[in-house]
């Protein structure tokens, strides 16, 4: 089996369960359920689950965290932006592990990495409050040498690659500029004992281009999954997607 550990992100389960039932979450009827879907995901092999409580809610709600917090068996790794309110919730909830990410109201997922170098001052205190509480931090950032210095002056105990740049680099010329850039990254940011993630825009097809980027330690994988599982099931889309991640060369 791969060295790699696989953290599925399930905030998609939420998005579709609030296409439906937005202004009534807790009714009997509303499906589906993102705690059944993280259990399922557990039991396929994942190696933690990842989820995002968004400052406007759109997908992931107060109590699916809560709930989450209580049942997951693995490791809960919670995504969320650098506001006071969120970071109250995560010091509350205290999941395994938060990963900071930029957060803006009008994208549709999270694009783009954290500029760690510009944000250093108002990152430093949530950092060191998040760690008081026993949680690991994690730092969303694009593939840069300056980031990925940045996140090692932090003292966070990890970084979170972005990978969406090499996900839809529309030519070869861009897809090798990117996957370079990624390479050099992760070797910075691990031989400064950081561990090295990697998400965004990972599915089946481009992970191969995944397995060419050296030290990672955990891939980050939600939409991919979740959207394979409409045609083949949640259960055998992350047996899949593990099976995909085999014999990654690290």
């Amino acid at each position: 089996m791969s060295g790699l550990r696989l953290g599925v992100n399930i905030d998609h389960v939420a998005t579709l369960r609030q296409a439906r039932y937005a202004t009534m979450p807790e009714s009997k009827n509303a499906e589906p359920d993102p705690l059944v879907a993280a259990a399922i995901c557990e039991r396929a092999g994942a190696g933690g689950i990842v989820t995002h409580l968004r400052a406007d809610r759109r997908h992931i709600q107060d109590r699916d965290l809560g709930r989450l917090r209580q049942n997951v068996m693995t490791k809960l790794n919670l995504e969320m932006g650098n506001t006071e309110e969120i970071i109250d919730i995560a010091l509350r909830i205290v999941p395994d592990e938060v990963c900071l990410v930029p957060e803006k109201r009008e994208e549709i997922t999270t694009e783009g990495g954290l500029d760690v170098v510009t944000q250093r001052k108002t990152l430093e205190n949530t950092i060191k409050r998040l760690q008081a509480a026993g949680i690991r931090v994690s730092l969303f950032i694009d593939p840069t040498l300056e980031q990925a210095d940045a996140a090692v002056e932090l003292a966070v105990e990890m970084v979170e690659l972005h990978t969406g740049r090499l996900a839809n680099a529309f030519t070869k010329k861009i897809q090798k500029e990117e996957l370079e850039k990624l390479r050099a990254a992760a070797r910075a940011a691990s031989e400064s004992h950081l561990q090295v993630n990697a998400g965004h825009g990972i599915n089946y097809k481009n992970i191969a281009l995944i397995h060419q980027i050296p030290c990672l330690t955990e891939l980050n994988i939600g939409h991919s999954i979740v959207s394979r599982a409409i045609s083949v099931g949640l259960a055998d889309a992350v047996k899949e997607m593990l099976g995909a991640m085999e014999n990654y060369p690290g």
